[in-house]
């Protein structure tokens, strides 16, 4: 393994994904490095299988070269640096990288670094049709870098931390210029959470490099180890039977590890996983936010920047054909996470267990209230004080809908009856938002910005 860097160059003059903000108002720096090496492909030990219990056991079956990146965001000043390194695994389901989490609050103002991993052939390579990936977006920057399939993304995970980790080798390159890590907490979302699913089940007991894992967006299964030259995006899924798909609901996340795990889902991936709901323990924690979809308003609107400045297009979110995508931010939730598996980590307080979503039924279905809101769960305020239904409720057959759910605002006369006055909704959604704070589902630093959004957004 060898790293190389920091890199420079290339057609765009920056990295592709970066975070969107002015990094020097917040004290960090970001630079990127190429990784190289020989990674390993497994497959079910003999004699074993990926069984319910996760409790897996695997073995290398091969090996390939690969070069890789890795997108390092850190605090200039050694001082200013919490100790924890979080380490993104990418998301490519669009077809192109997605740095979730990369902007978060929460890194910033908790001094948090980051390692973002390019650990899959689609953040490189793209898709086989209408390629997005890094090669294809600056040639001249990424050319050279190569990954075989993504059979080999759980061992080039596994390096990549390495290369970082308290115990990285003495180099002459170091991509974190000499901070010192005490923590490593390995995370991602939707197709990246069922990566880290299948490496927490599989590849944590041998390896024990991360320090916890933070799925969010978890769909309850993990990907496949064996997958060839086959790919995994939301538009395969769309226009190809025969493409990957993310695994649902198919089994536990294995229970005798000490290794610190929370999960934080919406409605949209809490019915997938409402088979495999795993009781908290001491080094487990599972939150459901109600009224939240895999894909948000918000969201959408806050990686608009990046794909401005990435791709030079703009994203529509005022168009009226983005009405009716679900308006439920869970970025607070995800914070408030955060925050507590770090205490988790320093400390050993353990974050607090949350109430689910309510189920009935077979097949079980989420109970809602009269305005078709789920009843349960972490109930955030633009729920608990609702001026519109928001949902994983699905409006059309295709995935794309089902990862956007659904907005519709209340009527007028609805809302007259909920609110007599614009005053009282104020102080209900302020009211829901301590309730959420003192509950420990958001920062405080989360209740500002929230009010100042209900007061923008309130039609009374």
């Amino acid at each position: 393994m060898r790293v190389r860097g920091p890199v420079g160059g290339g057609s765009h003059g920056w990295p592709f994904g970066g975070p969107g903000l002015d990094l020097d108002q917040y004290g960090y720096v970001q630079e990127e490095y190429f990784l190289e090496g020989t990674a390993s492909r497994f497959a079910p030990a003999s004699g074993s299988e990926l069984g319910w219990d996760g409790r897996w056991t695997v073995e290398p079956v091969g090996s390939s070269h690969y070069r890789t990146r890795l997108l390092v965001v850190r605090p200039t000043d050694p001082d200013a640096f919490n100790g924890t390194l979080l380490i993104f695994w990418n998301n490519v389901s669009a077809g192109y990288e997605n740095i979730g989490g990369g902007e978060s609050a929460e890194i910033f103002e908790g001094g948090y670094a980051y390692a973002a991993v390019t650990a899959q052939r689609v953040g490189v390579h793209g898709a086989p049709t209408n390629p997005q990936g890094l090669q294809a977006w600056d040639p001249e920057r990424y050319g050279s870098l190569s990954i075989p399939s993504d059979d080999y993304s759980y061992d080039i995970f596994t390096q990549a931390a390495a290369a970082l980790s308290p115990d990285r080798p003495s180099a002459d390159v170091d991509p974190l210029g000499g901070l010192e890590v005490s923590r490593m907490i390995a995370t991602g979302g939707s197709q990246s959470a069922a990566r880290l699913a299948t490496y927490f089940n599989a590849m944590q007991p041998a390896a024990r490099i991360f320090d916890a894992f933070l799925l969010l967006l978890y769909f309850g299964g993990g990907a496949p180890f064996e997958v060839g030259e086959a790919v995994m995006t939301v538009e395969l899924a769309v226009s190809d039977a025969r493409s990957p798909r993310i695994p649902e609901g198919v089994h536990l996340l294995r229970d005798d590890l000490d290794t610190p795990v929370m999960v934080v889902n919406t409605e949209c991936e809490a019915l997938s996983c409402y088979g495999v709901r795993q009781p908290d323990t001491d080094r487990y924690r599972y939150w459901e936010v109600a009224g939240a979809s895999h894909v948000s308003l918000q969201g959408i609107r806050s990686s608009a920047p990046r794909l401005e400045r990435d791709f030079g297009f703009s994203m529509p979110i005022d168009d009226v054909t983005m009405g009716g995508i679900n308006r439920v931010s869970i970025a607070p939730v995800v914070d408030a996470a955060l925050h507590h598996l770090d205490r988790w980590l320093r400390e050993g307080t353990i974050p607090p267990g949350q109430p689910l979503i309510d189920f009935e039924g077979q097949p079980p279905a989420v109970v809602r209230d009269a305005d078709g809101l789920a009843r349960g769960g972490i109930r955030l305020p633009p729920v608990e004080v609702p001026l519109a239904h928001n949902s994983a409720i699905q409006k059309s057959p295709d995935v794309f809908a089902r990862l956007m759910g659904s907005h519709e605002p209340f009527s007028a006369e609805r809302l007259d009856e909920l609110y007599p006055t614009r005053e009282e909704y104020l102080a209900r959604f302020e009211e829901a938002a301590r309730a959420a704070e003192a509950a420990s589902v958001i920062l405080p630093r989360d209740v500002a910005p929230m009010m100042e959004e209900a007061r923008a957004t309130c039609p009374l």
